[in-house]
C-alpha cells in the first residue's frame, strides 16, 4: 500500500484525483495521507480541495449507480457487503434521505450509505449536493490540520 500511496503523491493533481476517486467508492485507498503529503510538499491547498472533493464525489458518484443498478444478492456478493451492513444503510437511508450525503465521507460506512441511496434511488442532484458538501468539508479540515502541524514544525 506505502508503493501505492507514494506513486500517488509522485503524480500531484493527477495522484490526489485518483486517491480521492477510488477513496469515495468502495476501494479502501487514504486519500487523506495524499492530500496531507501534497499540501505539505507546496501543492496549492485551494487546487487539492477542488481537485479532491470532484475526485471523492464521483467515487461515491460510483457507488450510487452500482446501488441503482444492483440488486441487493448482487451488492451482498460482489461488493462484499454484508447483509446486516445492508440493512443498516438502507434505514439510514430511509431515516435521513439526500441528507445521508454529508456522512459518505467515513470510511466503510459512507460506502453503504451511498450504495443506499442509489439502491433506493434517492433524489441524484440532491443526494450529489450533499456529496459535494460533505466531502469538501472532510478535505478542508484535512488541510488545516495540516497547515497547522507544518506550523508547530
Amino acid at each position: 500500500m506505502d508503493v501505492i500511496i507514494q506513486f500517488l503523491i509522485e503524480h500531484g493533481l493527477w495522484g490526489m484525483f485518483i486517491a480521492a476517486f477510488f477513496a469515495g467508492s468502495i476501494l479502501p485507498l487514504a486519500s487523506e495521507v495524499v492530500l496531507s503529503a501534497l499540501v505539505a510538499a507546496g501543492v496549492a491547498p485551494l487546487e487539492l480541495l477542488v481537485v479532491g472533493t470532484i475526485g471523492n464525489t464521483l467515487g461515491s458518484a460510483t457507488n450510487y449507480g452500482i446501488g441503482r443498478l444492483g440488486r441487493e444478492d448482487m451488492i451482498e456478493r460482489y461488493l462484499r457487503v454484508n447483509p446486516q451492513a445492508l440493512e443498516r444503510g438502507k434505514r439510514y437511508v430511509h431515516k435521513f434521505g439526500f441528507w445521508g450525503g454529508l456522512l459518505s465521507w467515513i470510511p466503510i460506512l459512507g460506502s453503504l450509505i451511498t450504495i443506499a441511496l442509489g439502491y433506493l434511488r434517492v433524489n441524484l442532484p440532491l443526494t450529489v449536493l450533499m456529496l459535494i458538501i460533505g466531502k469538501f468539508v472532510r478535505y478542508c479540515f484535512v488541510v488545516l490540520a495540516t497547515q497547522e502541524v507544518q506550523s508547530f514544525l
